[in-house]
């Protein structure tokens, strides 16, 4: 102790008071910031829907190359994955191929929630001939 007094002559010891004013400011601190994280990593976890939309790009994939027949119906995890036509019977013609075109709905609805992921693919109307 007296090595220190002689090193640093200007610093005084702090009040019993004082440390648990600062004490109580970082706990306040830590906790007000522990809070926020929380709330952060909670949303991020509640908005993740990668798995579903990888799954919608897989179905949107077979659907196009004609290897699921639509209407489908399929349940993912907690996800209901429905692929229906809009318009049953309605078919578009591009003028750059000519060819018939009709476009299916797929649709992801969580259980639970009111959360629903909506994709449109644009499938050609008769099956490809290989």
């Amino acid at each position: 102790m007296a090595l220190l007094k002689k090193k640093y002559p200007s610093v005084r010891a702090s009040t019993l008071m004082e440390t648990l004013v600062a004490t109580v400011l970082i706990v306040v601190i830590f906790m007000v910031t522990s809070l926020i994280l929380n709330n952060l990593f909670s949303g991020s976890l509640k908005e993740n829907t990668r798995n579903i939309d990888m799954r919608l790009e897989e179905l949107s994939y077979t659907i196009s190359r004609h290897r699921i027949k639509v209407p489908y119906d399929e349940e993912a995890g907690n996800w209901i994955i429905s692929a229906s036509q809009d318009r049953p019977g309605s078919v578009g013609t591009y003028r750059s191929s000519g060819g018939l075109y009709k476009e299916i709905t797929l649709q992801a609805r969580e259980t639970g929630t009111d959360r629903i992921i909506t994709r449109k693919v644009v499938v050609r109307n008769e099956a490809p001939s290989h």
